[in-house]
């Protein structure tokens, strides 16, 4: 059996969802090491991993993107915070492949200094996507905005137009990156998008039709379905003593700081004496304190389980993060979604396309435009049920883990490309 080394970036949100099929590896008997955000070590050893964290000086280096409002801002202050942290990978990583002398290495799609060492290193590997892939396509939008579909010529136009305009943030620091990897040892990109061309295996985890259908998914991707772990949790005594035959509304800020209160706030004014539904807020990154009290009938608590909550839910309000707006698809559970910035626009498009539940602008969020939207989204049950079974049918861990050990057997099959031109879609 194989020892296999899992290196993440410091988010929940991109350790959650892979340590499903790092536990299915366990459970075929590989030896399986996870380097994460401090915090969270006890919880991956608790589950039956070897848990070290990475260093503190990448954990430091927090996404700042939540301090601006533009969507291009937030994209050059995320897009810097990976740059700082990639310098930072390279030592901390050939750290622990000098410790655990892995025979596989599976890395986090931000850790862009960790991906060039693990390039460099010689030794199979592979990434994960925990969001939207943004490698572009002729069946997709430019990635970023959250247009719809393009839908006939002056679509199609309107995509050729914005791609240089979306990809031109990555591309303005392609030289930037392409001197991290040269001093992990990995070759520079032509263009930045084909970091996304360099692993082996990519695992996608989403599956068609959440994610848009494609003709042209470059032939390293492979999609399969969301990663659903959450570390096992005590039923709250609260939750516990709701009355099971009432539905649940959840409403739910980012488990990342995004200064995204005042979903919960209107919310608040929205559902206050709702006899439909018993709501419950959970406020993550943001202080729970002023909105505890405003209304005695909702439950607002800074965490409770999701995975209890959601398959009790009606529907769930969200900022439009890829874990909980899939956690709620996977249970057929119709996602309203107030997207905040980051990725989130592209998840609520989503929502919107696949007829799943209802999206609602941050720049439009009232008591009265929210609850309207929740109604939308509840009339569109049938079409979260059919992601649901999408989402089964991609296979998840079990199938990702396969695909890892097919991974490790030798092959000198060449670096992968698109089925298509990608140059020509890029």
């Amino acid at each position: 059996m194989a020892t296999i080394l899992v290196y993440t970036t410091p988010a929940r949100g991109h350790l959650y969802p892979i340590v499903g099929t790092a536990l299915a590896l366990a459970r075929r008997g590989h030896d399986v090491h996870v380097r994460t955000l401090a915090s969270e070590v006890r919880a991956v050893e608790e589950a039956g991993l070897r848990g070290r964290p990475i260093a503190p000086a990448i954990e430091a280096r927090a996404i700042d993107d939540w301090q601006v409002r533009s969507p291009l801002a937030s994209v050059k202050r995320a897009v810097r915070t990976f740059l700082d942290r990639a310098t930072l990978e390279i030592d901390d990583l050939r750290d622990a492949i000098r410790d655990e002398r892995p025979d596989f290495l599976l890395i986090d799609t931000n850790a862009w200094g960790a991906q060039a060492v693990a390039e460099a290193s010689g030794l199979p590997w592979a990434t994960w996507h925990p969001f939207p892939l943004p490698y572009p396509s002729r069946d997709a939008p430019p990635f970023g905005p959250g247009l719809a579909p393009a839908r006939g010529p002056l679509g199609r136009l309107r995509d050729r137009l914005l791609r240089p305009l979306v990809v031109g943030p990555f591309e303005r620091v392609r030289r930037e990156l392409s001197a991290i990897r040269a001093q992990a040892g990995a070759p520079p990109l032509d263009r930045f998008l084909d970091l996304f061309l360099r692993p082996p295996l990519l695992l996608s985890l989403s599956a068609e039709p959440f994610e848009y259908r494609r003709r042209d998914w470059p032939s390293n991707v492979r999609l399969v379905g969301p990663g659903l772990w959450a570390p096992p949790s005590e039923t709250p005594r609260w939750l516990a003593e709701l009355p099971a035959s009432k539905p649940l509304l959840l409403v739910t800020c980012s488990s990342e700081f995004q200064d995204d209160g005042a979903l919960v706030d209107a919310a608040l004014g929205a559902f206050a004496g709702d006899e439909r539904f018993t709501v419950v807020c959970t406020t993550a990154g943001v202080d729970p304190a002023p909105y505890r009290g405003r209304a005695p009938s909702v439950v607002v608590e800074r965490f409770a389980p999701h995975a209890q909550l959601v398959p009790r839910a009606a529907a769930v309000v969200c900022h439009g993060g890829m874990g909980i707006t899939q956690r709620a698809l996977a249970a057929g559970v119709p996602p309203c979604v107030v997207p905040w910035g980051r990725d989130q626009l592209e998840v609520a498009r989503r929502v919107v396309e696949a007829q799943a539940g209802a999206m609602l602008p941050r720049r439009k969020l009232t008591p009265a435009r929210l609850r309207a939207a929740v109604d939308e989204s509840l009339a569109r049950a049938a079409g979260a049920a059919t992601i649901a079974e999408a989402f089964s049918a991609a296979g998840g861990a079990e199938r990702a883990a396969l695909l890892v050990e097919e991974s490790l057997r030798p092959t000198t099959r060449p670096a992968p490309q698109s089925v298509v031109d990608t140059h020509a879609h890029a």
